[in-house]
């Protein structure tokens, strides 16, 4: 990722509305000789069981232009599948208590350092093979080589999301989301109803996964693709940006666009 930010990415500066939409300028990414322009597209607080074709339908067909890319939160989309899990429903072992006092925090999230997430890992995983993972993780830490835990355990560990006692959203203190399913055909059933080439994302401020695209995209690598958010535009906070509509404005001049300040002192 390029830059850590505080709080809330939606700066009134970056404002914008049209037809009651109402989306924030996120800036122009080069990427490949090509100046992409994002728009964060704002929504209400998305439940469990929406549609996620209306959402779209509602919220980003009114700004879509042809050529544009839609990238979407993959929370969203598990929000909407129903694909959750409660707290209360997840009974802690002794090894997933014993391995959280190993974990580590980060800027973008809390990690294993959650018990109750920790265990659904080892619920998917087995105990064995997340013993394992968190071995090899911290032998890699030692080399340099950081994210081994998530790489053996594969993409499914890697997207559970919530459990934060932290979260500007109270639904996330109790609940966690699980990695979509069929991200592929999620994406290509948007594309069928809408028209708008989609892809299915995991991003954070360390790293963003490509997790799934509709066919017009299939050309197109996965690291470029994530490098048209490689800022994570849909933030991390409580912007309810899940939709971030990407594009090519060739030479045109871009949009006033107000850099939220970093804290590493960038912009």
């Amino acid at each position: 990722m390029d830059y850590w930010y505080e709080g809330n990415l939606n700066e009134n500066a970056n404002r914008r509305e049209k037809e009651g939409i109402v989306y924030y300028i996120r800036g122009v990414r080069k990427v490949n000789g090509r100046r992409m322009e994002r728009y964060g597209v704002q929504t209400h607080f998305v439940e469990e069981g929406e549609s996620y074709v209306r959402l779209i339908q509602d919220y980003v067909l009114p700004l879509y232009q042809p050529g544009d890319i839609l990238s979407i939160s993959e929370k969203v989309i598990s929000m909407c599948q129903e694909n959750t899990v409660y707290m209360e429903d997840v009974k802690v072992g002794w090894l997933a208590r014993f391995l959280s006092c190993f974990g580590h925090r980060t800027k973008s999230g809390i990690g294993v350092t959650e018990p109750h997430k920790l265990q659904l890992a080892i619920n998917m995983r087995g105990s064995v093979r997340v013993l394992f993972a968190a071995v090899m993780g911290a032998l890699g830490k030692l080399i340099g080589k950081r994210g081994l835990f998530y790489k053996i355990l594969g993409v499914e560990v890697a997207g559970i999301d919530g459990f934060y006692d932290h979260s500007a959203f109270e639904s996330y203190h109790q609940m966690a989301t699980l990695t979509p399913k069929n991200p592929d055909r999620v994406c290509q059933r948007i594309e069928e109803k809408t028209g708008i080439p989609t892809m299915l994302v995991d991003a954070n401020d360390i790293d963003v996964v490509i997790l799934g695209e509709s066919p017009a995209l299939k050309d197109i690598p996965d690291k470029i693709l994530a490098a048209y958010i490689g800022d994570n535009p849909a933030g991390q906070d409580d912007e309810c940006t899940p939709f971030i509509l990407i594009r090519d404005i060739g030479n045109a001049r871009p949009e006033k666009y107000v850099p939220k300040k970093a804290i590493n002192g960038e912009s």
